[in-house]
């Protein structure tokens, strides 16, 4: 049509007589065809322009995505004449614009920068300035330029622009706006297609706001839009990232029912779904039938199969899949996820060189730590009272750039809680308030074990009122650190204090609380508030755990009530509650002191039935029941199987295996175990030399003694009562009198602690030497020093001088004795009757 009108027109032209006509139409078509500007092409004025800049120094490649636009050219005529007029009006491509309100904080005047761009009066700009500036992430400024857009002429409402709206405020959490943005766009008569349900749907999903979801979804269907995959995965995410696992399953069901087949995200979606419900075991058994499909799982998926096996304690398997992704050929490759996850599990499994190792072939690979990351480091040493290390990683995250947050200083209070350093914590918790972090409840409890664990509770009951004073009321955790910070202090009357003030302030124990507050009683020796408080937890229903029934019989065994620790193990049992390996110590201490050896054994035998492999504690357990019961051949069993399982022997153990062997009458086996803590270095502790000493007096090894005594001298005043009696006897008992009498002296000179029993053991040794001269100075030094000589001590030295101390001697002891009787105002027996 339009050919045959321009060839009409040219017959004409040729044609018309009047040369005046030809030469008007000529420059008509002329000016026609200069006003005709050709039609700038969509694709190339909305393309892509990608400029890439490398800088070698610093090693950064930059890559950027640059969009024109239509520009003044491509304006209609009036426009463009405007535009053109106006010195002011600027020729930005829309990525120009982008950045130049970025460069302006939200609350400048974005609208002026707007108002100078000369391509606002291009419809189709718009949706290409949304999208951009929506792509930076900056919400304020995208609702500013929004608000401006809507509020121009030539504005017209459009579903892509609002969706892409609704997806930024989902991503800032923004339900409401989100759901806003949703009705007024209905208000504009501009309906929602699926991308828009689907935004909205995703935006209640992040805010945990699954039921709101599931209706959005449901007003979806009636307004007869049938959703997609992404749909059903964005309501499947909604309600798997609450923990509602089940409500998760149903819709993917109905998902399969409705035809839409699921995809790796649905799969990843389901199995985050039972991560976030706790439902690690299922989360397992649903990967083993997704490798029955034809979907190949991603690193997302293995990563949350990793964290499934960490907190199911199967380590083994997660480090298996962990490398089979660090294989060449692997399709899935290990991103920062990954080896986060696995430095968590290293940590949790108490293998901190492991978790260094991972960490810094994190960075060997090339990939860059997040915060998490750190936070994990930090957290393993931590846990460790490794508060250098911590302190190192910590300051290493800020010279990189990451900003500590709330988090890396809770870690950090940790590592000094537990490392004894409380000040640090607190200089630590008060920097962290200086740097416009708000203290949370949990650090309000890392600062408070703090102090308690190391028994400054006074101060940890101050943290709890300005705690309180900043609007945070403790929680349970907060209650058990004081309830066990208490116990470690032996304050009887906190412990009650603190119940309380739990009570008053409506705070409901559980296990773990009961737990702390039952330890705190037993360590203070109230059995009988710790079982009305037992009673109380089970009345309340609160289930006792393993760690519940360990500090009854252990507590129970420490006060020697032996019965009623066995009788918490078969209610332990009855309500098949697993066993411990603490619990199976503490039962065999108990059947051990109640002359129930047969029982020990079987319970020892139990323990490595159940799978325990038993540690220092189990078999020195074993080798104290053997001492007991005099059978130092099945002792010296118990530690032959203890070195063959690798268990390294402590002091404790070696002194339980030299008991059993004094007590079965074999001395220098005793001799030999000093030979292999020697060889071991296992440091001689207090209770091995007392054996040592027993068993070198039975064998008359005087030099064994004298070593020990050397080897004991700058240690006197820290030595107990009951070993310094043991080495005076030995000493006397060989004869050699002047060297116990010089180890007296220097124990009286050292301060260290002497007793009643002290003086009798040197008096005796003394009178079978026949020194009856020493004998009275001793006596006089026990008056100097405030201890009343017994009767029995007068006695024999009396009875010494009448039957061996000869006529001359014997009046000289009855005069001293005498003189000491006077001045102490106590009279004898045998001075009775020769008066």
């Amino acid at each position: 049509m339009a050919t045959t009108i321009q060839n009409s027109h040219i017959s004409t032209f040729t044609q018309h007589p009047n040369p005046k006509f030809k030469t008007h139409f000529r420059t008509s078509i002329i000016i026609s065809q200069k006003q005709r500007k050709p039609k700038n092409d969509n694709k190339t004025a909305f393309e892509e322009k990608k400029n890439a800049s490398v800088d070698y120094d610093k090693g950064i490649h930059k890559v950027t995505v640059r969009i024109d636009g239509f520009r003044k050219s491509d304006l209609p005529k009036h426009q463009r004449l405007r535009v053109e007029g106006d010195r002011f009006q600027k020729d930005w491509g829309v990525s120009e614009v982008v950045e130049k309100i970025m460069k302006i904080n939200h609350w400048d005047d974005i609208e002026g920068v707007l108002n100078c761009w000369a391509g606002r009066f291009a419809r189709r700009n718009f949706p290409i300035l949304v999208k951009e500036i929506t792509q930076t992430g900056s919400i304020e400024h995208s609702i500013h330029v929004f608000n401006w857009m809507k509020n121009q002429k030539n504005y017209c409402s459009r579903r892509d622009i609002y969706n892409m709206m609704i997806r930024l405020h989902a991503r800032h959490n923004r339900v409401d706006q989100a759901r806003g943005l949703f009705f007024e766009m209905q208000k504009w008569r501009c309906q929602p297609n699926v991308e828009t349900y689907n935004a909205l749907i995703s935006a209640h999903g992040k805010a945990g706001q699954w039921r709101w979801a599931k209706n959005i979804m449901e007003d979806m269907l009636r307004a007869s839009i049938p959703p997609n995959r992404s749909t059903y995965n964005n309501l499947i995410n909604a309600c798997g990232s609450s923990g509602n696992w089940r409500e998760a399953l149903k819709v993917c069901k109905e998902m399969t029912e409705n035809g839409v087949g699921p995809d790796l995200v649905t799969h990843n979606i389901v199995l985050s779904a039972y991560k976030n419900g706790s439902q690690y075991a299922k989360a397992l058994s649903y990967f083993e039938l997704m490798k029955g499909t034809k979907i190949r799982p991603d690193t997302t998926t293995l990563n949350i199969v990793i964290h499934c096996l960490v907190k199911l304690g199967q380590y083994q398997k997660a480090v298996e899949i962990f490398n089979s992704m660090r294989e060449k050929r692997a399709e899935c490759i290990p991103d920062i996820v990954t080896f986060t996850t696995i430095m968590h599990m290293y940590s949790v499994s108490g293998q901190i060189k492991n978790c260094e190792a991972v960490f810094n072939t994190m960075l060997a690979e090339g990939l860059k730590p997040n915060i998490v990351s750190y936070n994990t480091l930090v957290g393993a040493y931590a846990s460790h009272g490794m508060a250098q290390e911590a302190l190192s990683i910590f300051d290493k995250m800020k010279n990189n750039g990451i900003r500590p947050d709330i988090v890396s200083y809770t870690s950090l209070l940790n590592a000094y809680g537990r490392s004894e350093q409380p000040e640090r914590a607190m200089e630590t918790f008060e920097r962290m308030k200086r740097n416009n972090l708000k203290p949370n409840l949990v650090s309000y409890n890392v600062l408070i074990d703090a102090y308690g664990s190391n028994g400054l509770l006074d101060k940890a009951v101050q943290v709890l009122r300005e705690m309180e004073h900043d609007g945070l009321q403790p929680n349970v955790v907060t209650i058990s650190t004081l309830l066990a910070a208490s116990g470690r202090c032996c304050q009887k009357v906190n412990i009650d204090s603190i119940l309380i003030a739990a009570k008053m302030r409506g705070i409901e124990l559980n296990t773990v609380a009961y737990n702390s507050a039952l330890g705190s009683y037993l360590n203070v020796g109230e059995y009988e508030k710790a079982m009305t408080l037992y009673k109380s937890m089970r009345k309340k229903k609160v289930m006792p755990d393993s760690v519940t029934y360990n500090v009854l019989i252990s507590g129970c065994c420490r006060m020697s009530n032996y019965s009623e620790a066995l009788e918490f193990l078969d209610e332990m049992i009855a309500l098949k509650i697993p066993l411990t390996k603490e619990v199976c110590s503490s039962a065999i201490c108990a059947y051990t002191n109640l002359g129930q050896l047969a029982k020990a054994e079987s319970m020892f035998s139990m323990m490595k039935m159940e799978g325990f492999q038993p540690d220092v504690i189990a078999y020195t357990t074993m080798l104290n029941a053997y001492s007991i019961g005099e059978n130092w051949e099945k002792a010296f069993e118990v530690f032959q199987e203890m070195e063959l399982n690798g268990v390294l022997p402590d002091a404790i153990a070696c002194s339980a295996l030299m008991r059993s062997f004094n007590r079965g009458c074999q001395p220098d086996k005793v001799l030999l175990v000093a030979d292999f803590m020697r060889e071991r270095n296992i440091p001689f502790t207090e209770a091995v030399l007392f054996e040592l000493v027993s068993a070198s007096s039975i064998l008359r090894d005087w030099r064994m003694i004298t070593e020990i005594i050397t080897t004991m001298e700058d240690s006197l005043p820290y030595v107990s009562v009951g070993m310094l009696n043991q080495l005076l006897h030995s000493i006397g008992k060989s004869g050699r009198t002047e060297t116990m009498i010089k180890f007296f002296y220097k124990v009286v000179t050292s301060c260290a602690e002497v007793n009643l029993t002290t003086y009798s053991v040197l008096l005796k040794n003394l009178l079978a030497a026949g020194n009856w001269r020493k004998y009275i100075e001793a006596l006089e030094w026990m008056e100097d020093g405030q201890l009343q000589p017994s009767s029995n001590m007068y006695d024999d030295i009396l009875f010494f001088a009448q039957r061996s101390g000869g006529t001359e001697n014997a009046a000289v002891i009855r005069q001293r004795v005498e003189s000491l009787r006077k001045k102490s105002g106590h009279e004898t027996t045998n001075e009775l009757l020769w008066r």
